[in-house]
């Protein structure tokens, strides 16, 4: 049993899904980072509101901080839908940069 499971590790597939993994992590900060310092402060500029967490509908009150308690927090929505845009495009560009490098080597 153990050196099926140390056959199942050492193929490649799993290396190569490892190896992935960390990428994809490392990618996810470089990618948060550019909605966050880069992206965002050009939509604030543009739309007068960089973080649209506060736009919410039927709410009834207030906290602390003067973002809306209860109702639909439509504006976190947004955040979430602009935030997958951007990873998305950026996702795309990436893989079509790396399959143009993967056919010119071939």
């Amino acid at each position: 049993m153990l050196k099926e499971l140390k056959a199942f590790l050492l193929r490649g597939d799993v290396i190569t899904l490892a190896v992935a993994f960390i990428i994809g992590g490392a990618f996810n900060s470089i990618v948060t980072s550019l909605v966050e310092d880069v992206i965002t402060p050009v939509i604030g500029l543009i739309v007068g509101q960089p973080d649209f967490s506060s736009i919410a509908f039927f709410y009834e009150k207030l906290d602390e901080n003067g973002k809306p308690v209860g109702g639909i927090q439509i504006g976190k929505f947004i955040n979430a839908l602009v935030n997958f845009l951007i990873v998305g495009t950026v996702l795309f560009f990436v893989i079509k940069a790396a399959g143009k490098k993967s056919e010119e080597i071939k």
